[in-house]
């Protein structure tokens, strides 16, 4: 396939106060985004951009995506949890048992992430976000790995990961039991055609891999579809 990750994209009811926190958190510039919102540059480490778009809908269950952040040193973890703390972050508790060494948290507006302590061998060649945890099957696993080109790094028990030919965060699908779903999905990949690749011609091959199509047709930022999973993500027109 020829198509690229560009952002992330997180719906907000307040874009810039949650932009604002994941820029303090992650240490990443805070730019206005041209398609409405606003973004946070990729880091030193790379990756993708984070884009914040407006929305009136509120939170109301579990997201189905989460950060796991990394750490150097138990000082280096209590730092970050330290930040998030003051920069409006909130300890939550989704289960997790007091013997298990990460911290979650959630951001201003309740969307989860952890603070994964030092020493975790999966995320070791990995930057500040070291995996976008996702609930999904192996079957979707297998779907991105083909949409993007990234290679499988992990695939055991249903448990899908893949990273970027030349590193970064990987992306992970836990397998089943897969949770409920509760509306529209908060956090959702926005990809780009890659090297001029012509954008119905990329439309179709997604199509080819088991994605489906949301809209009737083509707007002025690209088209919204499906993975096999039912997540939504969106193949905009241009970088």
């Amino acid at each position: 396939m020829t198509t690229d990750l560009f952002a992330l994209c997180f719906d907000a009811n307040d874009p810039l106060r949650v932009a604002r926190f994941w820029s303090g958190v992650l240490g990443r510039e805070l730019v206005e985004d041209p398609r409405d919102g606003v973004t946070l540059l990729p880091g030193e480490d790379g990756g993708f951009r984070l884009r914040f778009a407006p929305s009136q809908e509120p939170k109301t269950v579990q997201n189905l995506m989460h950060f796991d952040l990394t750490s150097t040193s138990p000082e280096d973890q209590l730092r970050t949890v330290a930040r998030a703390l003051e920069l409006g972050g909130r300890h939550i508790d989704v289960g997790q048992r007091p013997e298990e060494g990460h911290v979650v948290l959630a951001d201003p507006e309740g969307n989860e992430f952890c603070v994964i302590e030092a020493g975790n061998k999966f995320l070791a060649d990995t930057g500040i976000i070291g995996a976008l945890a996702c609930d999904g099957s192996q079957a979707v696993g297998y779907f991105w790995s083909r949409a993007l080109g990234w290679p499988l790094v992990w695939d055991q028990d249903e448990e899908t990961a893949i990273q970027a030919p030349d590193g970064g965060t990987k992306i992970t699908w836990g397998g089943p039991p897969l949770m409920p779903r509760g509306g529209r999905d908060r956090l959702r990949f926005d990809l780009v055609p890659a090297d001029g690749a012509e954008h119905t011609a990329v439309v179709d091959g997604l199509l080819s891999l088991g994605a489906t199509r949301l809209d009737s047709g083509r707007d002025d930022d690209g088209v919204a579809l499906a993975d096999p999973d039912g997540n939504e993500f969106r193949l905009l027109t241009s970088r």
